[in-house]
């Protein structure tokens, strides 16, 4: 059995984000769909059946290599669920930006988990594994179907979507993060949300979507209204893809980057010349669901 092995953890763009309500549970009730794209972070996983913790490295200085880190959290759940007795060392080679809405901590907890998975043999159904990816974060379980998927309830709660065909899709982060929390507190305030029971989400999954489901069609995300009163400089990004010829163009997740999505790779590379200086930005491409698990399940 091998003790070693690398696998990717891709990141996600969301292609329209509606708050719903407040939940009894602190969560909002939200709609999205998620779309996995081809940047990607590696995690390097060493079994050490003789050890007992859980030791996780990053070439990031800035990213937490503690309890703080969902990867070490994933650990320690999967360890406690699976009885594993032995030891886990992580190294986690980061691309994907932290804090910019592009999922990255959760698409590396969701890796964590498949990759000890495979290392190990010791399989959960496929609901078992949604359960424990939910209890990590809200996002995590999309990262287990990858491609493009309805997201409801707090997030948690994936339903694959048919593919459309690949874009070029280009990410620009300005280097500064958003408060998740914030925005969402934010956004309450401005929306003047209700508390939303439980009982509403098979309602708000058959109601009809803000947003195409068939089409990339135009993004909406309703932290936008928030964000871009913060930071104009983002909403007029924005605007100038799309002038630039994106199909869509959108903030995602809470921010702070923004994606663009284009039909050829000369008409983003036109629109790479917006970017101001200092931003960074990533030339990545849409992944479809099979791609997706292909490369999951392939050594990175």
């Amino acid at each position: 059995m091998a003790t070693t092995i690398r696998v990717r953890a891709f990141a996600k763009i969301n292609l329209g984000l509606k708050i719903l309500a407040r939940r009894p549970d602190g969560y909002h009730e939200i709609r999205t769909i998620y779309q996995a794209i081809s940047l990607a972070d590696r995690l390097e996983i060493s079994l050490a059946p003789r050890g007992r913790g859980i030791h996780l490295e990053c070439d990031d200085p800035a990213i937490p290599a503690n309890r703080a880190n969902l990867v070490h959290r994933a650990a320690e759940l999967w360890k406690r669920v699976q009885k594993y007795p032995g030891g886990i060392h992580f190294h986690l080679f980061k691309r994907i930006p932290a804090g910019s809405g592009l999922g990255g901590a959760s698409s590396d907890a969701a890796a964590a988990l498949l990759g000890l998975e495979r290392l190990t043999g010791d399989r959960m159904t496929a609901a078992e594994r949604l359960r424990l990816a939910a209890r990590l974060g809200s996002d995590v379980p999309f990262f287990l179907w990858g491609g493009r998927c309805l997201g409801i309830g707090r997030g948690e709660e994936v339903y694959p979507l048919w593919d459309l065909p690949r874009r070029h899709c280009l990410v620009v982060f300005p280097g500064f993060t958003v408060s998740t929390a914030d925005a969402y507190r934010e956004v309450g305030r401005r929306l003047a949300l209700t508390e939303s029971p439980r009982s509403r989400r098979i309602f708000l999954f058959g109601a009809r979507p803000h947003f195409p489901l068939e089409d990339w069609g135009p993004a909406e995300n309703d932290f936008e209204r928030v964000v871009f009163a913060r930071w104009p400089e983002l909403g007029r990004l924005k605007s100038q893809l799309i002038r630039a010829g994106a199909e869509t163009a959108s903030l995602t997740g809470s921010g702070s980057a923004v994606f663009a999505l284009f039909d050829s790779a000369r008409i983003l590379a036109r629109a790479a010349d917006l970017i101001p200086r200092g931003w960074k930005q990533y030339s990545t491409r849409t992944l479809s669901r099979v791609e997706y698990l292909r490369a999951v399940t392939s050594e990175a």
